[in-house]
């Protein structure tokens, strides 16, 4: 793996071809044709380099000044690196054509030198094929002046043009095979050698050249087509050609910025900072999506470095939150396939499997089918319930009643099923199963309210189709599940919800762990978010898994191991998660009485927009210590819940001042659980 431990800073992508680029701009991952399936670059350096007055030098290497940033409310990048050097700043926009597999990237080359110059940029194709890099064939095109990389049914096809030339240079060698290192290296000197074909473990490189005036500037580009064939890729390459790289990525710009902008919404007194990310993360959101329905947890292939697998896979609970945030948000046909998609992969008993390749295959799973001796299903039931849930917001939002009908019997009723039989009778619980987290097993507050969420949402959809009986089942195994939650997972003496129940030498056990998801009991409507029992709940997380550093943020739990950076448990219960941060916001979104109320929950989105990288993308988790990004990133479930908290925000703000309540400067309303 080609893996630094770097977040991937910028992604561009359209559904069924996605490239990942990091803070040099250069492509670490590519996938193709799926979103998050293969992944054809797999982290390894496709570099840019410069070549000017005899001088070279990699983006990556020293004296660079390198700015990112998306275009506004696009998916166009904007990237400006400055070599105080060489008396060369490059402005660099990349995307990905919005239909069509092309990657598109504009140099404009600015030169501060008083004399007129020769310029060479250089970019390198590190390619592995299919994930591995046996039998790759790279060569050169010298019908088209292309060079192109294949391996069975993956072909891609790079090109360029700068003025009225196209590729200057090119060559094709073996890489990280015996001593030879890639053709990269052979850039170094301004000079390819011209190697026309290489098979195995290969990579290629290519060159434009321009011409500068004194103090002058122009434009190059490049462009890499992705194909099943070769005609394919010829046949891409030449709609750029004919079209014009520069004017398709402007197209590509404002499909991308009408996309962002389609719903006319207001954002109530959130600053400028705030919309911007959340527009953005609209966008990001629909770059890890598949056009085949997958939502795709994460595509930032770095993370192998520490579990030799990734998150590239739908998690169907990842999947649902996210449906629901883009749902809510207005962008419902966007998340239609999803349904589709876990209707189609839903086991015949009615659930849905730990996660799944975005190809509909049954994804790597570390759930066992026997613990202790005992046969267990491999599930976390949380998983299947929010997908009837997320369903349900969406009819309720948008009124699809042909696609909630042609879901009925595959989708609905299938899990309604399983959920109402897979009952724990003496607790009126869910059977065990994993928690949301994939580390426990046992019976859990967020499990069981997504349970009660999902059979309300069954039982409304058979209420609406006029199936009566199978309404009324399904409402009482919701209610009988409510009583549970309540009677079991309610702590008297602590005055809060437990995370869960474990059994212990056949008895039931409560694990009193402070647990951010128990969100989950006013979030799929067990309780509303003012009932005492909620408030008291949720202001113990609020205070007990706070980071008690400068960084600042929420906790998933009390001791969270995962790259845990501190053993000082009590000030750092946990690293500060951005999902774990927002449900605190939005249960102070969804209990606010007033908008003097709505303080609290907008600094978090600030928070939340002080610490996304430079280019606006949010990590899984954040060093509480630095701030600084650890795990993945972008992680597509932490721009969904930010997308859901500044809907919910906007909606609340506008309920409350049409109700015409008491304005910022009464006093705040204390959420005192009296």
């Amino acid at each position: 793996m080609g893996s630094d431990g770097l977040p991937r800073h910028l992604v561009v992508g359209n559904g069924k071809f996605l490239i990942n680029l990091d803070r040099y701009g250069y492509m670490r991952d590519l996938y193709y044709p799926y979103v998050g399936q293969l992944n054809h670059i797999c982290g390894y350096h496709c570099r840019i380099g410069v070549w000017v007055d005899g001088s070279f030098s990699w983006l990556n290497g020293p004296g660079w000044d390198i700015r990112l940033s998306y275009a506004e409310d696009s998916l166009v990048t904007e990237l400006a690196a400055a070599h105080a050097g060489l008396g060369i700043t490059l402005l660099i926009n990349d995307g990905v054509h919005q239909r069509e597999n092309i990657f598109l990237k504009r140099i404009r080359i600015v030169s501060r030198s008083g004399t007129a110059r020769e310029v060479r940029v250089f970019f390198n194709q590190d390619f592995v094929i299919n994930e591995t890099e046996v039998g790759d064939t790279a060569a050169y095109y010298p019908a088209l002046n292309t060079v192109f990389h294949y391996k069975r049914d993956s072909y891609f096809m790079v090109n360029g043009s700068a003025g009225s030339e196209g590729i200057y240079q090119y060559t094709t060698g073996v890489k990280r095979f015996r001593h030879a290192e890639g053709t990269w290296r052979d850039a170094e000197d301004g000079h390819l050698m011209g190697n026309a074909i290489a098979q195995g473990s290969v990579d290629s490189t290519v060159s434009l050249r321009l011409f500068i005036p004194p103090e002058g500037e122009q434009t190059a580009y490049y462009w890499l087509t992705a194909g099943k064939t070769l005609e394919e890729v010829k046949k891409l390459d030449g709609y750029v050609r004919d079209s014009g790289p520069g004017k398709l990525l402007d197209r590509v710009k404002i499909y991308w910025q009408r996309w962002a902008n389609k719903e006319e919404r207001s954002y109530a007194d959130l600053p400028q900072s705030v919309v911007r990310l959340f527009k953005q993360s609209l966008l990001i959101v629909r770059t890890q999506t598949d056009a085949g329905g997958a939502i795709i947890a994460a595509n930032d292939s770095d993370i192998m470095n520490s579990n030799r697998d990734h998150y590239s896979y739908m998690w169907p609970r990842d999947g649902a939150l996210i449906a629901y945030a883009m749902t809510t948000a207005g962008y419902n046909e966007m998340v239609a396939p999803f349904f589709n998609f876990c209707a189609n992969v839903l086991s015949p008993e009615g659930y849905l499997q730990h996660k799944f390749n975005p190809d509909g295959t049954v994804g790597s799973s570390w759930h066992p089918y026997i613990q202790n001796g005992h046969m267990q299903l491999p599930i976390q039931e949380d998983e299947t319930a929010l997908v009837l849930f997320a369903l349900w917001q969406d009819y309720k939002l948008h009124g699809s009643l042909e696609k909630a009908q042609s879901l009925y019997r595959s989708l609905i009723r299938r899990a309604a099923r399983f959920m109402t039989n897979y009952i724990e009778q003496d607790l009126d619980l869910p059977k065990p199963s994993y928690d949301l987290w994939e580390e426990r097993y046992g019976i859990f507050t967020f499990t069981a309210s997504a349970v009660y969420g999902g059979l309300m949402a069954a039982a409304n959809f058979a209420s609406l189709f006029g199936d009566d009986e199978r309404s009324g089942r399904y409402r009482r195994a919701a209610e009988q599940i409510k009583a549970g939650i309540l009677k079991h997972l309610y702590d008297e003496e602590l005055g809060r919800f437990v995370r869960g129940l474990y059994k212990d030498n056949g008895a039931w056990i409560r694990d009193t762990t402070l647990e951010s998801s128990v969100y989950g009991i006013f979030e799929f409507g067990v309780l509303p978010a003012d009932d005492p029992r909620v408030v008291r709940t949720m202001e113990a997380n609020r205070i007990g898994l706070a980071v008690g550093t400068a960084v600042g943020g929420l906790a998933r739990y009390k001791n969270d191991y995962y790259f845990q950076r501190s053993s000082d448990i009590d000030n750092i219960p946990g690293n500060p998660w951005i999902i774990c941060t927002l449900w605190i916001a939005e249960w102070e979104i969804a209990a606010a009485k007033t908008i003097a109320d709505l303080e609290s929950p907008r600094r978090t989105l600030e928070w939340v927009v002080r610490h996304a990288l430079e280019s606006g993308i949010l990590p899984e988790q954040l060093d509480p210590f630095d701030g600084s990004p650890l795990s993945v990133a972008p992680l597509t479930w932490s721009h969904a819940t930010y997308v859901l908290a500044v809907t919910k925000y906007a909606q609340k703000y506008k309920q409350l001042a049409a109700a015409g309540e008491p304005s910022k400067d009464k006093a705040r309303l204390s959420f005192d659980a009296k």
